[in-house]
C-alpha cells in the first residue's frame, strides 16, 4: 500500500489516492471546471501532505482538510490566522468553487449566501479591562 493510500484511505477517497493527494486533486478539479485557485500548497512532510491543502489570496487563506470516518471536506476561511467562516461538504467541486469565489473577492456574507454549507463565525468583542 502506498503512503498516499495509507494516509487517505482508499475506501473513502479513491479519487484523491489516484491523483496523489488532496492538493493535486483540487488543482485538477479546478482546472477541469475552469476555476482560478491560484497556488495550492500542502505540507511537505507527514500524512498532512496528502490530507491538507491551502490556498492563499489577498483576502486570507482557505484551508481544506478531510474527514477521517466519512467522506467530506472541511473548509476554513482564515483572515489574520483567525477562522472567519467554516463549512463541510462532500463534493470536491464545491470546495473548488468556494476557494475560487473567495479568491475572486467575495465577502464572507456573499460567500455564505452563495454556499449555504458555509457558516460565518460570529466573534464576540474582547472584554474591556476595567480600571479602578
Amino acid at each position: 500500500m502506498s503512503d498516499v493510500s495509507t494516509a487517505l484511505g482508499s475506501r473513502l477517497y479513491p479519487d484523491l489516492v489516484e491523483r496523489g493527494g488532496l492538493a493535486p486533486a483540487l488543482v485538477d478539479t479546478a482546472a477541469r471546471h475552469q476555476l482560478d485557485l491560484g497556488r495550492v500548497t500542502a505540507p511537505e512532510q507527514g500524512r498532512a501532505r496528502f490530507t491538507c491543502a491551502e490556498l492563499h489570496s489577498d483576502q486570507g487563506v482557505v484551508c481544506i482538510g478531510l474527514g477521517s470516518q466519512a467522506r467530506y471536506f472541511m473548509i476554513d476561511i482564515r483572515v489574520s490566522d483567525e477562522v472567519q467562516a467554516r463549512g463541510d461538504v462532500m463534493d470536491l467541486v464545491q470546495v473548488a468553487h468556494v476557494a475560487a469565489a473567495w479568491r475572486a473577492g467575495l465577502t464572507l456574507a456573499e460567500l455564505t449566501a452563495r454556499f449555504p454549507f458555509m457558516e460565518e463565525m460570529k466573534h464576540r468583542p474582547a472584554p474591556v479591562a476595567q480600571v479602578s
